[in-house]
C-alpha cells in the first residue's frame, strides 16, 4: 500500500511537472505602445492586440491578453495616463484576449462583452480543429455587463466606443469596436494582419460567412486614413482589410461549391480548393488543411 501511494504521488508530480513545462514562457515579453492619434493607443505584447482610448476622467480598453502579463500591461497603460480604466471590451472569448479580465476587474474596471462570451467562459470550450479543451472560469474573469446584438455605444470622459456584434464569424460572440473620433477600428480575431488564414472556430459558433459580413462592414466604415488594430499582427489599413476580404470571399465561394456537391470533409481537403491562396496565406501545409476544414464546417455547424 505504501509503495502504491508513493507511485501515485510520483505520477502526480510527473504530470504536474509536465503541465508546468508546457506552459509558455512569457517572462521576456515586452509591451510595445503605438500612438494612434487623438489619445488612442495600440499595445502589443503576447496574444491579442490591445487598444486604449483616453477620456477626461477615465480610459476605455479593448481586450486584456494573458493574466501573467497584466502587471506589465498596467504599467504600460500608466505610462500613457494615470486615469482609471472604466470599461474593458472583450472582442471574443479566447484566453489570449480575455485572460487578464479578473486582474483588471478587481481594480474596478467593468468588462463588457457580447453575451455569448459570458456563456463560453462560464461553460468551458473545446476547439473543433485540435480538440483542445479550455476550462470554465468564474468570478471576476467573467464580463460584468453584456449585450446581445446590434450596436452598443459606451462613453468615458467624452470618448465614445461603438461596439458592433457580428454574429457567427471567428466565434459566435465577436465584437468589433470603432472609435470614430480617432478613426480607429478594432477587429478582434475576425482578422489578422500577418497575411495568414484566420481560425474559423466553428465548434464555438464560427462561420466564414460572418467573417465576410464583418469585413464588408469595415470597408464601408473605413477610409484611407483609418488605423486598423487587428487581433494579431501589425497595425493595418483599409487596403489590408480589402485584401483579407477578397481572400475570405474566395475561400467561402470555392468550399461552399464543393459542400453543395455533397463532398465530404476529407474529399474537400484532398481537392486543395485554395491551393493558389495557400502560397501566400498558409503558414504551412497543416495550416492550409486546417483552414479548409474550418471553412467546410462553417456549412455543417448546427
Amino acid at each position: 500500500m505504501h509503495k502504491t501511494a508513493l507511485a501515485a504521488l510520483a505520477a502526480t508530480a510527473l504530470l504536474a511537472g509536465t503541465a508546468l513545462a508546457q506552459q509558455p514562457d512569457r517572462s521576456q515579453v515586452q509591451i510595445k505602445t503605438t500612438d494612434l492619434g487623438n489619445k488612442t493607443y495600440m499595445l502589443e505584447g503576447a496574444g491579442g492586440n490591445i487598444t486604449i482610448a483616453v477620456g477626461t476622467d477615465g480610459l476605455i480598453m479593448v481586450d486584456t491578453q494573458f493574466a501573467d502579463l497584466s502587471d506589465r500591461i498596467k504599467a504600460a497603460i500608466k505610462a500613457i495616463s494615470p486615469l482609471p480604466i472604466k470599461y474593458i471590451i472583450n472582442t471574443h472569448f479566447h484566453g489570449d484576449h480575455t485572460g487578464g479580465n479578473a486582474n483588471f476587474q478587481k481594480d474596478g474596471a467593468t468588462v463588457i462583452a457580447q453575451d455569448n462570451i459570458r456563456v463560453r467562459l462560464v461553460a468551458g470550450t473545446t476547439n473543433g480543429t485540435t480538440g483542445n479543451k479550455t476550462a470554465p472560469v468564474s468570478g471576476d474573469a467573467i464580463p460584468k455587463e453584456t449585450f446581445v446584438g446590434g450596436v452598443k455605444t459606451i462613453e468615458v470622459g467624452g470618448r465614445k466606443a461603438e461596439l458592433h456584434h457580428v454574429y457567427n464569424a471567428h466565434t459566435d460572440g465577436d465584437t468589433w469596436v470603432y472609435f470614430a473620433d480617432a478613426n480607429v477600428l478594432c477587429t478582434g480575431d475576425v482578422m489578422n494582419n500577418n497575411h495568414r488564414y484566420q481560425q474559423v472556430d466553428f465548434a464555438n459558433g464560427g462561420d466564414i460567412r460572418g467573417m465576410i459580413r464583418a469585413t464588408n462592414d469595415w470597408l464601408k466604415v473605413s477610409n484611407d486614413n483609418t488605423k486598423v488594430v487587428v487581433g494579431h499582427g501589425p497595425l493595418g489599413k483599409k487596403s489590408d482589410v480589402a485584401a483579407y476580404n477578397e481572400m475570405v470571399k474566395t475561400a467561402r465561394e470555392r468550399v461552399e461549391k464543393l459542400v453543395n456537391e455533397g463532398k465530404s470533409e476529407a474529399e474537400v481537403v484532398a481537392a486543395k480548393p485554395l491551393a493558389d491562396l495557400d502560397k501566400t496565406w498558409a503558414a504551412n501545409d497543416q495550416a492550409a488543411d486546417n483552414f479548409v476544414k474550418q471553412v467546410y464546417n462553417s456549412f455543417k455547424r448546427s
